[in-house]
């Protein structure tokens, strides 16, 4: 299970979090105060009065499995003067920490930019806090030139993902190139995708030929997210019902994201946009099948997909090897 996120700047717990993360941070910087009353004074403004310090900005909270009350926190501060959005004040309780909530409220964070059209995230961390830096490597933050120029503090940047529906033709020219490689990756790592392993890149390509004539046909609608790079870095397909007592529902196909670009949200990204769409051309029920145990289960059910059952032996994986298939509602609407 994981952190349950909500968006929230007036919650009673927020001061509390707030006052944690700066007590701690004026310690580590060597100018150590005892109480909130002595914090410079606009640390001490967003302790007294979150809302009111952020309220142009998002700010999110993450409360552990189990938990009644918000463990951490994150800000996205609102861009300004043309400049990216930052990430600000993560903190998690020293008792709620090694449990994945930093890296979901980051994630939480990096997908709410991404919604607002943002073309990259930036933040600034000191140079000796290894783990949140870590962290900000791993989720592909990079060093850049400071717009900060506090002796060891780093300025890190990371390019949102743009997510574009392909047209048929768009399909047709990134078949043999970037949407073989996903596919032939997905199945690399493991994934049961209906391959088997090794899978040829010239396989790969024809499959996604037979999806451009089925976009053509306006059987299938297609996603990409690229790159700063024009790489290629996940797709999802759309699979809308044809006959004529199934024309109310659409299966969601094909979710993938190179290893190179997973644990950022763009997984959840991919399907929301395609829930998104679902949704807007009328249609009230979106279903899906996935291995069962895999990585892709922990997504659907944390974004509010309802198991339907599980089915033994139903597919091989890419080794060969039978296994359960589970299968996946969501009502839309």
């Amino acid at each position: 299970m994981t952190a349950r996120i909500e968006e929230n700047r007036s919650h009673p717990r927020l001061p509390d979090l707030l006052a944690a993360y700066h007590l701690v941070n004026q310690a580590e910087k060597g100018t150590a105060v005892e109480a909130v009353a002595q914090l410079p004074a606009v640390y001490r403004a967003e302790v007294e009065d979150p809302a009111g310090a952020f309220a142009a900005d998002t700010v999110l909270l993450a409360t552990p499995p189990g938990d009644d009350l918000p463990a951490g926190c994150v800000v996205l501060k609102a861009p300004y003067g043309g400049r990216a959005p930052e990430i600000k004040r993560l903190w998690v309780a020293p008792e709620a920490r090694r449990k994945g909530i930093a890296k979901a409220l980051m994630t939480a964070a990096l997908r709410r930019a991404a919604v607002s059209g943002a073309a990259a995230v930036r933040l600034t961390v000191w140079n000796w806090r290894e783990e949140p830096l870590a962290l900000y490597r791993a989720l592909g933050f990079e060093t850049v030139a400071s717009w900060d120029e506090r002796p060891d503090l780093l300025c890190l940047e990371k390019p949102v993902d743009v997510i574009e529906r392909l047209t048929p033709d768009a399909v047709r020219a990134h078949a043999s190139a970037g949407l073989a490689a996903l596919l032939v990756d997905a199945v690399d790592s493991g994934a049961s995708v209906g391959f088997l392993a090794p899978l040829a890149a010239t396989e790969a390509a024809a499959w996604w030929y037979r999806v451009a004539e089925e976009a053509a046909e306006g059987a299938r609608d297609v996603w990409a997210a690229q790159g700063p790079d024009g790489t290629l870095t996940g797709v999802v397909t759309l699979v809308r019902g044809g006959t004529a007592n199934g024309r109310h529902r659409g299966e969601i196909a094909r979710l993938l994201v190179h290893r190179s670009a997973r644990g950022g949200g763009l997984g959840h990204r991919l399907l929301a946009t395609a829930e998104a769409h679902a949704t807007a051309t009328g249609l009230s029920l979106l279903v899906l099948d996935t291995q069962t145990d895999s990585p892709a289960e922990r997504l659907y059910r944390g974004t509010g997909w309802t198991a339907a059952g599980t089915i033994p032996d139903f597919a091989a994986d890419p080794a060969g090897v039978l296994r359960a298939t589970t299968l996946y509602y969501k009502r839309l609407g």
